[in-house]
């Protein structure tokens, strides 16, 4: 999965987003490499009940974001632990890139219960490197402290 952010955006969504954590300085964007053409339930729930709006979210391909048309983006977050490794689509306007690895929560096979666990893990943590990167000075850093801070993040659990 990839995250795209764009600066410079109000949001209206409620809850624990990207896009609401960013107090409107940011607009996130979510893609795969390999999406499976729906929005995973476990994920969905989790959200509804974070309060996250998610009426309108759908399974895309991240080559949606690499077109002419696309929005321009700012940053690019890989997540998913095996992302690192595949090649990225060449994005328009050579955004600031991080691999934030989390463990892929859909790949986990069990009950309900630890799939949603797995889900509410991968969230978690998700949420902390939103969480700092939103905080981070951005037009205070050179583009090298501000990768260098991005890749830091990345590591937190």
């Amino acid at each position: 999965m990839v995250w795209g952010i764009r600066r410079g955006f109000s949001t209206q969504q409620p809850g624990g987003s990207p896009n609401s954590i960013g107090k409107g300085k940011f607009k996130a964007f979510s893609a795969g490499s390999r999406p499976t053409g729906r929005v995973n339930p476990f994920a969905l729930e989790l959200l509804e009940r974070n309060r996250i709006q998610t009426q309108g979210f759908r399974s895309k391909d991240w080559s949606e974001f690499s077109k002419k048309d696309a929005p321009p983006m700012h940053f690019v977050f890989t997540v998913c632990d095996q992302a690192a490794a595949e090649p990225c689509p060449l994005w328009a306007g050579q955004p600031v890139t991080a691999h934030w690895g989390i463990s892929d929560p859909a790949a986990v096979h069990g009950t309900d219960e630890e799939k949603r666990k797995a889900f509410v893990k991968a969230y978690t943590e998700l949420q902390r490197r939103i969480g700092l990167f939103v905080d981070l000075p951005v037009e205070k850093l050179s583009d090298l402290a501000l990768k260098e801070k991005l890749d830091e993040i990345g590591r937190v659990q």
